[in-house]
């Protein structure tokens, strides 16, 4: 870590820096805050703007697990963010994503064959348009209308804004390397 992490608890000096501290800890619940957490608490005001906005990106979405997941855990791979990996291939694999499935998300550069025995058409399809949104940011058309084939535009709306909520968490974890986990790689699933 570049910074060093904020103290839990963390100190505040008003009512409202510990009502931040308060809505971050009860997005969290059970778990304790986490060090990205004691990181963006430097700063109040974006712990509590960062909560809020990643807090509907992970939990109000209509997106499946499986799907968001995915989104997730690839943004994590391009940007080789393995703090972000560590904490989202668990849930991939809880949202019904195989093990040899992390594998092909794991994968530096993607085939255009979609490997159908480990990922179905819809996860295929957020997978590739995960990869092209962030290391081309520009989406090709014909990736663009695979994915308007398979969703809604409520969906594509979702997953095109999860895929930059954590473009934008990939970023902050390895520009400060927050958890430590810069220069380790995917295999290292130990979230703490």
């Amino acid at each position: 870590m570049k910074l060093p992490y904020i103290a839990d608890p963390p100190p505040t000096s008003t009512e409202e820096e510990q009502a931040i501290v308060d809505r971050v800890r009860a997005r969290r619940h059970p778990r304790p805050l986490q060090a990205l957490d004691l990181t963006l608490l430097h700063s109040p005001p974006v712990a509590d703007g960062w909560n809020s906005f990643l807090g509907a990106i992970r939990t109000k979405t209509s997106l499946p697990d499986d799907i968001r997941e995915i989104a997730i855990c690839r943004v994590a791979v391009c940007n080789q963010a393995w703090y972000e990996w560590a904490h989202h291939a668990p849930l991939a694999v809880d949202g019904g994503v195989s093990e040899a499935a992390l594998d092909v998300l794991k994968l530096d550069k993607l085939d255009n064959r979609q490997p159908s025995e480990l990922l179905n058409e819809k996860q295929w399809a957020t997978l590739v348009y995960a990869d092209e949104m962030t290391r081309n940011v520009q989406v090709a058309e014909d990736i663009f209308g695979q994915l308007k084939k398979l969703f809604t535009d409520r969906e594509v709306v979702e997953i095109t804004a999860t895929v930059a909520a954590y473009n934008c968490v990939s970023r902050f974890l390895v520009a400060l390397d927050v958890g430590e986990k810069n220069g380790t790689g995917p295999e290292n699933l130990s979230v703490y």
